[in-house]
């Protein structure tokens, strides 16, 4: 017969610790059935789930060699029905993300899983920079009800939330696919273009009303483009000169491709700004519309099929086929209702700084104005990303 146990430690830690304790238990006949440690600023909480003879009692000798190295030794004794884990059910990560998760926010979402009656069973920090970052580790039966009290608690507490399956799926991610303008860079580079002609505010407004899926897309660009005609071809390096990548955009790719990643980006944009981000970033495959130019004049026309939000979802498919990686291994980040189709058809859709449209049917949604903040949706710690600088320093 036998007894079943967790204990648990707490204290200063040191090397060897575990390893005393587990020469403790093996001395007294344990079996070490589940262990879980973590460490926060040199501080040791560690448990332990015991299967243990009835003829043994390690209990008194754990208790002493917590005294004699200033550890709080504490036991609990289960009726584990034959077995016993310190964690289980399904399983779901849990990241939150905003500028500052203080104590009211952290309640909210934590109220949030509670209500549903699940339990949190590891919270780990990704990152203090650029933003606050934490991923919950929650244990339920049905996660629609505590999806819904996250998301109402986000909204009154101003932080972003995403959930997705815990387990080797999520970390089988393979291929990343990014919008362009208002997600890798910060601007939309048809209004760069409609500068040179002097109608930025006529196009910026068909613009915003085509991304809010107001107009259909292919017609709001045509039109656009049509505004363009006779401008010198000299505008478009003028532009290209003017792009701003979005805070966090080197970063993000660059790390995306030291963890193995295939990265592509989709444009409702044009070739000469894609190709160009694809050469300074290193990114894999670039795909967008192209102008047509004669005689060093922009035409007012496009050449070829316009990349629409149908387009976009088709090109990711074809890319994740060509790569060898299946659409549940693909992520896709986008902004605007030409992204839509591309973020459903994606693994995991993630709308960043979106307009309502796309934060309503993506999976997930980011509001703060980093695009590297999605690592750590991904479940990436920002002290990995600075090692990783560290060892390999680029300079961006």
């Amino acid at each position: 017969m036998h007894r079943t146990a967790i204990a648990h430690i707490s204290g200063p830690d040191r090397p060897g610790v575990l390893a005393a304790l587990m020469d403790v238990l093996g001395r007294q006949g344990a079996d070490v059935l589940d262990v879980e440690q973590i460490t926060i600023r040199g501080r040791l909480l560690l448990s332990v789930a015991l299967r243990i003879p009835d003829a043994q009692d390690p209990f008194k000798e754990l208790l002493y060699y917590g005294w004699e190295h200033g550890l709080q030794v504490d036991f609990q004794l289960v009726d584990d029905g034959g077995d016993v884990t310190l964690v289980g059910g399904q399983r779901h990560a849990i990241t939150l993300l905003g500028a500052e998760l203080g104590p009211a926010a952290f309640g909210a979402a934590a109220g949030a899983v509670a209500a549903c009656g699940a339990n949190i069973d590891r919270i780990t920090c990704l990152a203090h920079y650029p933003v606050e970052a934490y991923e919950l580790i929650v244990s339920s039966t049905d996660i629609a009800p505590i999806r819904a009290g996250l998301v109402a608690a986000s909204r009154t507490h101003r932080f972003d939330v995403a959930v997705q399956r815990e387990g080797l799926g999520r970390r089988a991610l393979r291929l990343v696919a990014l919008d362009v303008d208002s997600t890798l860079i910060q601007d939309e580079v048809i209004e760069l273009l409609a500068d040179a002609c002097g109608c930025r505010e006529e196009v910026a407004a068909v613009t915003a009303r085509a991304m809010a899926g107001e107009l259909d897309f292919e017609e709001s660009l045509r039109a656009r483009v049509a505004l363009l005609a006779g401008l010198d071809a000299g505008v478009i390096e003028e532009a290209r000169a003017r792009l701003r990548l979005t805070p966090g955009a080197r970063t993000f790719v660059r790390t995306l491709q030291r963890l193995g990643f295939r990265t592509m980006i989709v444009s409702g944009g044009f070739t000469p700004f894609t190709d160009h981000l694809r050469n300074e970033l290193g990114i894999d495959h670039a795909y967008a519309n192209e102008l047509e130019i004669l005689d060093g004049r922009l035409t007012g026309r496009v050449v070829g099929p316009v990349v629409d939000r149908r387009r976009k979802a088709a090109i990711l498919r074809e890319v994740a086929a060509a790569e060898g990686i299946d659409l549940a291994q693909t992520v896709a980040v986008g902004d605007g209702a030409n992204d839509l189709e591309m973020l459903a058809a994606a693994g995991l859709g993630i709308a960043f700084n979106a307009k309502p449209v796309v934060q309503d049917a993506a999976d997930t949604s980011v509001s703060v104005p980093y695009l590297d903040a999605i690592l750590f949706v991904l479940g990436i710690r920002r002290g990995d990303v600075v090692a990783a600088d560290l060892a390999e320093p680029t300079g961006n």
